[in-house]
């Protein structure tokens, strides 16, 4: 049913798109920890999907599919930036790392290990890797989606130094280049494991398949490739 002005209806644009929500809601849910709702990736997706219709211009040259979609996913990834990811003491810890790789790899000219990080923290490597494990949930969103900006409703705050969202003070300021740069000194290891995520898209089972590890030890791996992503691009930013 189409309304005075010749578009669909809101009910039939709910209709017809519920599947385009629920398909998007099931990629990136299979991409983030298990704590994560599908039911509340759905909701978020037909906030998206009705702000989209009541915005979309026709005139503007994209078809409403693509805005809608657009949208959608903005809206999304809205409603994960805004958890609160971390308690504080992980988030102190999580500090503590950065500081201590940065410290470890400025003294040594080279990435530090993994033993060497929890040394240096005075924990033992188990502890080291609960911590690292603990940390992960916050990091895991795809680099376009914090590094910019599909949804107009996004306005996370750009303090590189301490962000509330811990991935955005990695990335607030970078472009894809820099990334890519600061990819490239990683470990070897944590380097694929993030081609595979983030370019390959692999979920994390997948990913633990490639390497030969179980996914809670990629979820570990995830975590410290970051923390040294944003100790690089803190540096860069300083």
């Amino acid at each position: 049913m189409y309304t005075a002005e010749g578009k669909l209806s809101q009910s039939n644009v709910v209709e017809q798109y519920m599947p385009l929500v629920r398909r998007q809601a099931l990629q990136l849910q299979v991409r983030l920890p298990s704590s994560v709702e599908l039911d509340d990736l759905i909701q978020a997706g037909m906030v998206g999907l009705l702000d989209a219709y009541n915005r979309f211009d026709s005139g503007q040259g994209a078809t409403f599919s693509t805005y809608a979609s657009q949208r959608i996913r903005g809206s999304m990834i809205d409603e994960l930036r805004s958890r609160d990811w971390l308690p504080r003491s992980v988030r102190r810890t999580s500090r503590d790392i950065d500081r201590t790789i940065h410290q470890l790899e400025q003294q040594n000219g080279r990435a530090a290990t993994e033993r060497e990080i929890a040394t240096a923290l005075d924990m033992s490597l188990e502890d080291y890797r609960k911590v690292l494990t603990d940390t992960n949930n916050g990091y895991l969103l795809p680099f376009e989606d914090t590094s910019t900006d599909e949804s107009e409703a996004s306005h996370v705050s750009r303090d590189v130094a301490f962000m509330d969202t811990p991935q955005d003070a990695c990335f607030a300021n970078a472009d894809r280049q820099q990334l890519t740069e600061a990819i490239d000194l990683l470990p070897e290891r944590e380097k694929l494991l993030l081609s595979l995520y983030y370019q390959e898209e692999l979920n994390l089972k997948e990913i633990g398949a490639v390497l030969g590890v179980s996914e809670s030890r990629v979820c570990q791996l995830h975590s410290q490739a970051v923390a040294r992503l944003r100790v690089s691009m803190v540096e860069q930013f300083a």
